[in-house]
């Protein structure tokens, strides 16, 4: 059976537009019907799940376009595929290094928040005592 993008839409609980990105990014291939109309068969409903879980660990379209064909299952399950475990490490290492600058922006920041409170406090003690 062949639905269409709103009733993939309703079933998915994502909004359209998104769907016509995910196709735009190779990873929807919906047919058309006689009418013009996107027509999506029913395991893209598995395929959204699996999109937007994949999307919710932290990988980007692109990977998960290599990821896809070695993806099963609306868990998603992941089969050992040579591609599957390099894309996801390289993430992995990206996020690890994004958590590492984050780290050391807000221990910068805490610190700048603290001589500044210790700079407003010598003040106000200098006020009070002047």
């Amino acid at each position: 059976m062949r639905v269409l993008i709103g009733e993939l839409s309703r079933r998915t609980g994502v909004h359209a537009h998104l769907l016509r990105y995910y196709e735009s990014q190779g990873l929807l291939d919906p047919g058309r019907g006689p009418s013009g109309y996107r027509e999506y068969a029913d395991e893209a409903v598995v395929t959204v799940t699996q999109i937007r879980k994949l999307l919710e660990a932290g990988l980007s379209t692109q990977e998960i376009a290599v990821l896809l064909p070695c993806v099963t299952g609306t868990t998603p399950d992941l089969a050992p595929c040579p591609e599957l475990l390099a894309t996801m490490r390289a993430r992995r290492d990206e996020l690890d290094e994004r958590i590492g600058t984050l780290a050391r922006s807000r221990g910068l920041l805490h610190d700048y928040i603290n001589a500044t409170e210790r700079r407003a406090a010598e003040h106000r003690q200098e006020s009070t005592a002047g």
